[in-house]
């Protein structure tokens, strides 16, 4: 007799449909309603279960506690998301006390070096990916405080994705290799994550960011972190105020160019990691500072943004940042499993003087991030583990376990007691004993969001807005390539319509590479109407600004040659006098020179002397380093003029928009390089020239002055008004 489902009712199963069940474990779920693992129907899968629209997650919610205890179990032993990481010792010290704000012992003295390990890492891809992926960054830090140890787990991003944890599942779900072929690996290149953003408006703002340079970072020490949700900070006094944490590297932001990060990735895969090693080994300590936005608490509605919308940032134009310490990172760790792969991190990790809010994705983070560690180590005793292991003293009844390394004496394993003389006693609020915020909530039961969520794009215009041409160009051909991976045209036409909302020049200029138009209709798709998912009234007309210059790297460089790599391309019969000037140029700027040439072994100058070759051309490339010199040298020059790999590396290096400096003979191998377009110095001339980060000087020009042009070049990182793609062959 054929199944019948009168109502498609997920609570209707007659019995042979239940033998079918109870046979079949293939599971198809087209046009069947969604339930809880308990076969209980699920009517809303959006928002977790709160106090009032703006209050915090409730415990009871037992759909999102089974969604997310699932999802926080699908992966062993890595991490479900952040999987792949790099990890360094350090310390902070604060600037001065925060005391006026902040009770937490760590921020009050600035004599005070406490301890941390902090951990960088990828997002979707496994262990075994590629390090210069487009992604998000992880930026977590565990303070060893005397107080306690204290998270602060953070991104490279200031938003995030989306607005309340229990879609995080479906996030990452979308964004992970498909389930059915496992691929495509570390990337959002695909149906189903495009899918899921085009259905979730909420996601377009950091889309914009993960579609800019600040996805492919040029290394972890010089990559932004950002807290992404506001805390709290609570003073002796017992007032709070609202806070968003910035971690700012002092090298400054840099990123990669997409062509050059995808290349990286089969060159050295371990590239961002490799980078952070290599300079903490050379004592080239990567340093962060911290710094903070405060906000009244009577400032709570004062925006055109709720301030617990984790979608959204504070733009410093509203609020400045105050900057408050300083952390280095001046110890690689001993063993990578026992101390990287081993930290485990939880923004529940909380020290007195700093509390949460009730943000409803950091609410889910608190549940989530204490479940899947357990889950990773099998046992809630990892707090014992070394990289883990407060350096305060730690009592409690706690016992027995997989990995239970403490030792606990006497009789008395629970509370109260009067065997242990009622000890552990409890830790009074003057000694330290963690007080939660006394916030008044009120409000009903309720699956839903607030109101003040509501707005989408406002925020992503103003990125948009924010950035320079050549940041915007990058991120129209991000999109070209990530929406270009889209096979299903609704899903890349959904898309456009968010970006038509953040600009619709933008959305025009992404059309015109993926093969569709913008809708005409753009007021409705499938996640309805936008006029009416408008934020309120009374958030519209709060502070808000349609530009914010911080957001941008490019308005914010800073220009330094400190740790920057370059190569020194030769071969026999090179200038000797002029490689060493600039060569010492270099590394007294705090740069550091590789010589590079076709083969390993030494080189001889035309002079006679001989100097050893770093890397050859088949182990290294262009992309590896941040600038290109080529000393003068008739033989030398002569030589690379026949050798394919030194004219790609010069021209994939042109291409980059990187610094590049040569001399006499070496002018007219930039043109067998198809380097074009650049004033350059006459070879028989002592001139020098510089013109869009090339650096030329002729043949009796001063050492010293090409020099110095060209570390000012290396300074300003990249060159964007010479992108010439279509025109240079690397």
């Amino acid at each position: 007799m054929e199944e019948q489902k009168p109502n498609k009712s997920p609570h209707f199963v007659n019995e042979n449909s239940k033998n079918k069940q109870l046979e079949d474990f293939r599971n198809d779920n087209e046009g069947e309603y969604m339930t809880t693992d308990q076969g209980i129907g699920v009517s809303h899968t959006d928002d977790s279960l709160k106090t009032g629209s703006r209050g915090p997650t409730i415990m009871e919610d037992f759909h999102f506690r089974e969604k997310m205890t699932h999802f926080d179990h699908e992966r062993i032993p890595e991490r479900v998301v952040h999987a792949r990481g790099a990890g360094a010792h350090g310390y902070f010290q604060p600037y001065e006390s925060m005391a006026e704000y902040t009770k937490a012992k760590f921020l009050s003295d600035p004599n005070t070096k406490t301890p941390v390990f902090a951990r960088f890492s990828t997002v979707v891809g496994s262990r075994g990916s590629a390090d210069t992926v487009r992604d998000v960054r992880g930026f977590a830090v565990k303070f060893y405080t005397e107080e306690g140890n204290y998270d602060l787990v953070g991104n490279n991003m200031p938003p995030f994705f989306i607005q309340d944890a229990i879609k995080f599942p479906d996030l990452v779900h979308s964004i992970k290799p498909d389930p059915d072929n496992d691929m495509p690996q570390a990337s959002a290149a695909h149906d189903t994550f495009w899918d899921f953003a085009s259905l979730m408006p909420e996601t377009t703002h950091l889309i914009m960011w993960v579609l800019s340079d600040r996805a492919i970072p040029r290394s972890f020490r010089m990559m932004e972190g950002f807290g992404v949700h506001t805390f709290r900070f609570i003073n002796e006094a017992g007032k709070a105020r609202f806070v968003k944490f910035h971690w700012r590297p002092m090298l400054g932001t840099h990123s990669m160019v997409w062509d050059e990060a995808q290349k990286v990735a089969g060159k050295d895969p371990d590239w961002l990691r490799r980078d952070l090693w290599e300079a903490i080994d050379m004592g080239e300590y990567p340093e962060f500072e911290l710094a903070v936005q405060i906000v009244e608490e009577e400032d709570e509605f004062k925006f055109d943004f709720d301030l617990l919308d984790a979608t959204k940032l504070i733009p410093e134009e509203l609020v400045p940042l105050k900057p408050i310490g300083k952390m280095v990172l001046n110890r690689n760790p001993d063993n990578f499993f026992a101390e990287t792969e081993q930290a485990a991190f939880h923004p529940g990790n909380l020290v007195p003087g700093i509390d949460v809010t009730n943000d409803p994705l950091l609410q889910g983070r608190l549940f989530s991030y204490l479940d899947t560690q357990i889950n990773r180590f099998t046992s809630t005793n990892f707090s014992e583990v070394p990289i883990n292991r407060p350096v305060c003293p730690v009592h409690n009844h706690q016992q027995d376990g997989f990995m239970r390394q403490r030792i606990n004496k006497g009789k008395a394993n629970y509370f109260p007691n009067s065997i242990g003389n009622g000890c552990p006693m409890m830790t009074p609020e003057n000694m330290g004993g963690y007080m939660h915020y006394m916030e008044r909530i009120d409000g009903q039961k309720i699956r839903a969001r607030s109101e003040s969520f509501n707005d989408h794009f406002s925020q992503p215009a103003m990125f948009w807005n924010s950035l320079t041409e050549p940041e915007k160009q990058h991120i129209v051909s991000a999109a070209h390539f990530e929406l270009g991976k889209v096979e299903n045209k609704e899903i890349r036409r959904r898309q456009l319509v968010h970006f038509h909302h953040v600009n619709p020049d933008f959305a025009k200029r992404v059309a015109a590479g993926i093969g569709v138009e913008v809708p005409e209709d753009k007021s409705v798709t499938l996640t309805g109407n936008y006029e009416s998912n408008k934020a309120s009234e009374k958030m519209k007309k709060g502070k808000s600004v349609k530009e914010s210059p911080a957001v941008s790297m490019e308005k914010n460089k800073v220009k330094t040659a400190k740790s920057r790599k370059v190569a020194i391309l030769i071969e026999d019969g090179f200038d000797c006098n002029e490689l060493m000037q600039v060569k010492q140029a270099i590394k007294d700027a705090g740069a550091h020179a590789k010589i590079i040439s076709k083969t390993l072994g030494k080189r001889t100058s035309s002079t006679g002397e001989q100097v050893e070759v770093d890397k050859n051309h088949v182990t290294t490339a262009s992309i590896m380093f941040d600038a290109v010199y080529v000393p003068d040298g008739e033989k030398s020059i002569a030589a690379m003029m026949k050798e394919g790999d030194a004219l790609h590396f010069l021209s994939e290096a042109f291409k980059h928009c990187k610094p590049i400096a040569t001399s006499g003979h070496g002018i007219a191998l930039l043109d067998r390089a198809f380097i074009t377009g650049i004033n350059v110095a006459n070879s028989n001339a002592g001139q020098v020239v510089s013109d869009k980060g090339v650096v030329t000087a002729g043949s009796d020009a001063e050492a010293d002055e090409f020099a110095v042009k060209f570390i000012d070049a290396i300074k300003m990182h990249r060159f964007w008004d010479r992108e010439m793609k279509d025109t240079v062959p690397a």
